[in-house]
């Protein structure tokens, strides 16, 4: 765990994207990991996605809920070994329902969390500016951390250059967008290889989001 000299506040980096820091406390992110670790198995297991023009995205992913590829959803892994999506467990989802209502101070919508990406970070692994906009819902999406820091880095709905905001994310931290930040472009520059918790046995960093699919 990182020595806080002033301990890290909840800060808003734009209307409607909120990051609090060490949301997950240590429990939470033992138990968290080893979901992560039994949802890596196959079958659906963790994959490398291949993006349309060839190129390979450096994290690897596992899906809950429903299973994306570039650029839809499906309930299969149609682009990996075609068996059923792993289901998104109900405690999941609460959490998810929590951690907006943490961020925001007011309870979640009515619509349920039914995705859930598992993006895992090797050293050197990264994520170019995009934007989560595959789903029929524009409910907040819910990002926990787990593992290595990293930079992420927190744009504007219009374009990938700037401005932009460059946020350390942590493990045990969330981040919330939603509102006016829901469609911003986002990414992950890089990582901090060797800065995980030393008692979570994490090599690496894992990014859980979860989203509304609105399907």
């Amino acid at each position: 765990m990182h020595d806080e000299l002033f301990p890290r506040a909840p800060a808003e980096v734009a209307p409607g994207a909120v990051h609090v820091p060490g949301w997950l406390d240590e429990a939470a992110q033992h138990r968290l990991l080893r979901a992560c670790r039994d949802w890596a198995r196959p079958p659906a297991g963790l994959r490398t996605v291949r993006m349309p023009n060839g190129g390979e995205m450096s994290v690897r992913t596992v899906c809950l809920g429903w299973h994306w590829y570039p650029y839809g959803y499906a309930r299969a892994v149609v682009d990996g070994d075609g068996t059923p999506v792993k289901p998104l467990p109900r405690w999941l989802g609460a959490l998810a329902r929590e951690a907006v209502t943490c961020a925001y101070g007011t309870p979640a919508g009515p619509e349920p969390y039914d995705i859930a990406l598992v993006n895992f970070y090797e050293a050197g692994a990264r994520m170019g500016m995009h934007r989560d906009a595959d789903e029929k819902s524009g409910a907040p999406v819910v990002s926990l951390s787990l593992g290595d820091s990293c930079v992420f880095r927190f744009g504007n709905p219009e374009t990938r250059s700037r401005p932009w905001t460059d946020v350390e994310l942590r493990s045990g931290d969330l981040f919330v967008f939603g509102g006016p930040a829901r469609y911003a472009y986002h990414g992950v520059p890089r990582t901090y290889p060797g800065t995980a918790p030393s008692g979570l046995g994490l090599t690496g960093r894992l990014n859980v989001t979860l989203r509304v699919s609105g399907l």
